[in-house]
């Protein structure tokens, strides 16, 4: 059985695509067999940063690992299109990485009770961490949100079917150097919070240009060195540790960080 990682929250903007796509292709890079499926039917971020992924390779001659990107078929008299779209890949991969939208759709709550790793990147704020719990005007925590009751009933759904629990990893992305007051305030209220309802916490990816740049050509900052990218830059340096960090704390059945 293919390992399933689910990568989703419910709020646009936090780095779903791209860690999506870092993810996936850096286990391809480490000769893993890595499915892709983008259920996000109207931006497609991710099934495009693989698509462009595909032509850049082809334009210049290339051959670099490269996620097989699954493809969701129309609902044909009650047949769930999910199910069939892992059914194909399954067969022939390890992993398969599922990206959802920043909405709540059925597809994702489906994606959620499949998942055996689940990612949700959120950007460091009070404001995204309005995505996991509800919260007083004096800051303390309520209750769990709409999101973090739909994963417990991912979870409990697993359960019943036998299929075994989530690791779910809440991603802190876009930490900035600044602010260290409100940082530590939302640091700590996550640590609080994943004692609460059963997450992991860890730093993902700070706000740097090169993402935006790598997108056009499906590129990933592992594969800088391969297009003739011979010096990198302090920060690029400084993201490829990050991704290294993710993965370490991603403990992903199999898996040796080899990058």
């Amino acid at each position: 059985m293919a390992h399933i990682i689910v990568v989703g929250n419910e709020k646009g903007g936090s780095g779903k695509s791209t860690t999506s796509m870092h993810v996936a292709t850096a286990l391809a890079r480490m000769g893993h067999r890595v499915g892709a499926l983008d259920l996000d039917v109207r931006q497609r971020s991710f099934a495009r940063y693989l698509e462009n992924r595909i032509h850049f390779l082809s334009r210049e001659g290339m051959d670099l690992p490269t996620p097989m990107l699954g493809l969701l078929e129309p609902e044909i008299h009650g047949t769930d299109p999910l199910s069939h779209a892992i059914a194909g890949l399954e067969t022939v991969c390890d992993f398969i990485l599922l990206d959802c939208p920043g909405s709540h759709t059925r597809l994702s709550q489906m994606a959620h009770s499949l998942a055996d790793t689940l990612i949700t990147p959120m950007n460091d704020s009070f404001i995204d961490f309005d995505l996991l719990a509800r919260m007083s005007p004096d800051g303390k925590v309520l209750g769990p949100s709409i999101y973090a009751e739909m994963v417990w009933g991912a979870r409990q759904m697993r359960g019943e079917a036998g299929a075994g629990p989530i690791d779910w990893l809440v991603l802190r992305n876009r930490l900035g150097t600044q602010q260290m007051h409100n940082k530590r305030k939302v640091g700590g209220a996550l640590e609080t919070l994943s004692r609460r309802i059963g997450f992991r916490v860890a730093p993902g990816f700070s706000e740097r240009v090169i993402f935006r740049e790598l997108f056009p050509r499906g590129l990933t900052l592992l594969d800088l060195k391969d297009i003739g990218t011979d010096q990198l830059s302090m920060s690029n340096i400084a993201a490829r540790q990050e991704l290294r960090d993710l993965f370490t704390e991603l403990r992903l059945p199999g898996v040796s960080v080899s990058f």
